[in-house]
Protein backbone atom coordinates (compact mmCIF):
# COMPACT_ATOMS: atom_id res chain seq x y z
CA UNK A 1 0.00 0.00 0.00
CA UNK A 2 2.81 2.31 0.53
CA UNK A 3 4.84 1.88 -2.03
CA UNK A 4 1.49 2.21 -4.17
CA UNK A 5 1.54 5.24 -2.63
CA UNK A 6 4.87 6.74 -3.68
CA UNK A 7 4.42 5.80 -7.12
CA UNK A 8 0.89 7.93 -7.26
CA UNK A 9 2.86 10.76 -5.74
CA UNK A 10 5.42 10.48 -7.77
CA UNK A 11 3.56 10.28 -10.41
CA UNK A 12 1.59 13.51 -9.57
CA UNK A 13 5.20 15.46 -9.08
CA UNK A 14 5.98 14.20 -12.53
CA UNK A 15 2.94 15.59 -14.25
CA UNK A 16 2.95 18.99 -12.42
CA UNK A 17 6.07 19.30 -13.92
CA UNK A 18 5.70 18.72 -16.77
CA UNK A 19 2.06 20.65 -17.17
CA UNK A 20 4.59 23.64 -15.71
CA UNK A 21 7.27 23.06 -17.89
CA UNK A 22 4.97 22.76 -20.90
CA UNK A 23 3.01 25.75 -20.32
CA UNK A 24 6.40 27.66 -20.11
CA UNK A 25 7.91 26.61 -23.27
CA UNK A 26 4.58 26.84 -24.97
CA UNK A 27 4.02 30.51 -23.93
CA UNK A 28 1.12 30.17 -21.96
CA UNK A 29 2.99 31.51 -19.06
CA UNK A 30 3.92 35.36 -18.69
CA UNK A 31 7.28 36.36 -18.65
CA UNK A 32 6.58 37.55 -14.96
CA UNK A 33 4.93 34.14 -14.12
CA UNK A 34 7.97 31.86 -15.80
CA UNK A 35 10.45 34.25 -13.97
CA UNK A 36 8.69 33.75 -10.48
CA UNK A 37 9.31 29.86 -10.72
CA UNK A 38 12.52 29.40 -9.39
CA UNK A 39 11.80 31.82 -6.12
CA UNK A 40 8.60 30.19 -5.67
CA UNK A 41 11.33 26.32 -5.52
CA UNK A 42 13.36 28.74 -3.42
CA UNK A 43 10.62 29.34 -0.90
CA UNK A 44 9.24 26.21 -0.72
CA UNK A 45 12.71 24.59 0.13
CA UNK A 46 12.96 27.34 3.00
CA UNK A 47 9.51 27.01 4.63
CA UNK A 48 10.03 22.88 4.37
CA UNK A 49 13.56 23.13 6.24
CA UNK A 50 12.37 25.68 8.81
CA UNK A 51 9.24 23.25 9.81
CA UNK A 52 12.04 20.92 10.35
CA UNK A 53 12.98 23.28 13.26
CA UNK A 54 10.15 25.42 14.17
CA UNK A 55 7.12 22.71 13.58
CA UNK A 56 8.86 19.73 14.54
CA UNK A 57 11.49 20.39 16.96
CA UNK A 58 9.54 23.65 18.58
CA UNK A 59 12.59 25.53 18.68
CA UNK A 60 12.96 29.49 17.34
CA UNK A 61 15.58 29.93 14.84
CA UNK A 62 16.75 33.22 14.07
CA UNK A 63 19.35 32.43 11.67
CA UNK A 64 17.71 30.74 9.18
CA UNK A 65 17.90 33.75 6.76
CA UNK A 66 21.79 33.94 7.87
CA UNK A 67 22.19 30.36 6.80
CA UNK A 68 20.74 31.16 3.25
CA UNK A 69 22.61 34.05 2.49
CA UNK A 70 25.87 31.77 3.21
CA UNK A 71 24.79 29.22 0.62
CA UNK A 72 24.31 31.97 -2.00
CA UNK A 73 27.03 33.72 -1.50
CA UNK A 74 29.02 30.72 -1.27
CA UNK A 75 27.42 29.02 -4.67
CA UNK A 76 28.38 32.52 -6.68
CA UNK A 77 31.94 33.33 -5.22
CA UNK A 78 32.65 29.53 -5.93
CA UNK A 79 31.18 30.42 -9.51
CA UNK A 80 33.27 33.90 -9.98
CA UNK A 81 36.78 32.33 -8.77
CA UNK A 82 37.02 28.65 -9.21
CA UNK A 83 35.48 28.18 -12.58
CA UNK A 84 33.77 24.69 -11.93
CA UNK A 85 30.98 22.98 -13.54
CA UNK A 86 27.53 24.09 -12.32
CA UNK A 87 27.45 20.31 -10.75
CA UNK A 88 30.91 20.22 -8.48
CA UNK A 89 29.43 24.24 -7.74
CA UNK A 90 26.40 23.91 -6.01
CA UNK A 91 27.60 20.42 -3.44
CA UNK A 92 31.12 22.71 -2.51
CA UNK A 93 29.01 25.36 -1.98
CA UNK A 94 26.63 23.46 0.48
CA UNK A 95 29.32 21.89 2.98
CA UNK A 96 30.46 25.52 3.82
CA UNK A 97 27.40 26.15 5.84
CA UNK A 98 28.39 26.47 9.45
CA UNK A 99 27.35 30.38 10.25
CA UNK A 100 24.22 31.62 11.57
CA UNK A 101 23.04 35.55 11.34
CA UNK A 102 26.23 36.37 12.37
CA UNK A 103 27.80 36.18 8.36
CA UNK A 104 25.27 38.03 7.27
CA UNK A 105 27.06 41.40 8.89
CA UNK A 106 30.12 40.05 7.85
CA UNK A 107 29.41 39.61 3.97
CA UNK A 108 27.73 42.97 4.03
CA UNK A 109 30.89 44.76 5.10
CA UNK A 110 33.54 42.66 3.23
CA UNK A 111 34.86 43.77 -0.36
CA UNK A 112 34.89 40.54 -2.48
CA UNK A 113 31.49 39.43 -1.15
CA UNK A 114 30.54 42.91 -3.18
CA UNK A 115 29.19 44.93 0.18
CA UNK A 116 25.90 45.68 0.73
CA UNK A 117 25.18 45.94 -2.96
CA UNK A 118 25.84 42.13 -3.66
CA UNK A 119 27.69 40.46 -6.07
CA UNK A 120 27.61 41.12 -9.79
CA UNK A 121 27.95 39.20 -13.33
CA UNK A 122 26.70 36.04 -11.96
CA UNK A 123 25.46 33.48 -14.36
CA UNK A 124 21.60 32.63 -14.18
CA UNK A 125 21.93 28.78 -13.90
CA UNK A 126 18.98 28.23 -11.90
CA UNK A 127 16.33 27.18 -13.57
CA UNK A 128 12.79 25.80 -13.18
CA UNK A 129 13.94 22.47 -13.90
CA UNK A 130 16.69 22.62 -11.00
CA UNK A 131 14.53 24.18 -8.63
CA UNK A 132 11.41 21.66 -8.99
CA UNK A 133 14.03 18.93 -8.48
CA UNK A 134 15.34 20.50 -5.52
CA UNK A 135 11.53 20.96 -3.87
CA UNK A 136 11.32 17.39 -4.42
CA UNK A 137 14.51 16.01 -3.66
CA UNK A 138 13.66 18.33 -0.28
CA UNK A 139 10.08 17.27 0.40
CA UNK A 140 11.53 13.66 -0.02
CA UNK A 141 14.41 13.95 2.60
CA UNK A 142 12.55 16.03 5.11
CA UNK A 143 9.10 13.95 5.11
CA UNK A 144 11.50 10.72 5.38
CA UNK A 145 13.03 12.18 8.56
CA UNK A 146 9.77 13.49 10.06
CA UNK A 147 8.66 9.72 9.83
CA UNK A 148 11.55 7.96 11.02
CA UNK A 149 13.24 7.33 14.14
CA UNK A 150 14.76 10.70 14.18
CA UNK A 151 11.89 11.90 13.37
CA UNK A 152 10.29 10.46 16.22
CA UNK A 153 12.71 11.64 18.96
CA UNK A 154 12.72 15.31 17.50
CA UNK A 155 8.90 15.64 17.98
CA UNK A 156 9.00 13.67 21.46
CA UNK A 157 11.68 16.78 22.81
CA UNK A 158 9.49 18.99 21.08
CA UNK A 159 5.95 17.39 22.95
CA UNK A 160 7.80 16.83 26.03
CA UNK A 161 11.83 17.48 26.48
CA UNK A 162 12.03 16.37 30.41
CA UNK A 163 9.98 12.90 29.27
CA UNK A 164 11.78 12.14 25.89
CA UNK A 165 15.21 12.35 27.82
CA UNK A 166 13.70 10.06 30.58
CA UNK A 167 13.01 7.72 28.09
CA UNK A 168 17.13 7.92 26.86
CA UNK A 169 16.54 10.33 23.74
CA UNK A 170 19.36 12.31 23.09
CA UNK A 171 18.30 15.65 23.53
CA UNK A 172 21.34 17.14 22.04
CA UNK A 173 22.28 14.92 19.18
CA UNK A 174 18.22 15.36 17.90
CA UNK A 175 18.13 18.86 18.05
CA UNK A 176 21.83 19.24 16.03
CA UNK A 177 20.35 16.71 13.61
CA UNK A 178 17.13 19.09 12.67
CA UNK A 179 18.91 22.24 12.77
CA UNK A 180 22.02 20.83 10.84
CA UNK A 181 19.37 19.73 8.42
CA UNK A 182 16.86 22.94 8.22
CA UNK A 183 20.80 24.78 7.90
CA UNK A 184 21.44 22.92 4.87
CA UNK A 185 18.82 22.75 2.83
CA UNK A 186 18.70 26.88 3.70
CA UNK A 187 21.76 26.72 2.06
CA UNK A 188 20.78 24.63 -1.22
CA UNK A 189 17.40 27.17 -1.52
CA UNK A 190 21.10 29.85 -1.31
CA UNK A 191 22.29 28.36 -3.95
CA UNK A 192 19.38 28.34 -6.15
CA UNK A 193 18.34 32.25 -5.21
CA UNK A 194 22.00 33.27 -5.96
CA UNK A 195 22.50 32.03 -9.49
CA UNK A 196 18.49 33.06 -10.10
Amino acid sequence: MKNKKNIVLALIAVIIYVVIFSLAQFGVLSRHTQSLLVPIGVNIILAVSLNLTVGFLGELTLGHAGFMSVGAYAGCLFTIYCNLPVWIEFPLAIVTLAFGEIIRSVLNNVKFTGGAGGLKGIDKTSNFTIAYILVILTLIVITNVVRSRHGRAIMAIRDNIIAAQSVGINIVYYKLVAFVGAAFFAGVAGVLYGHN
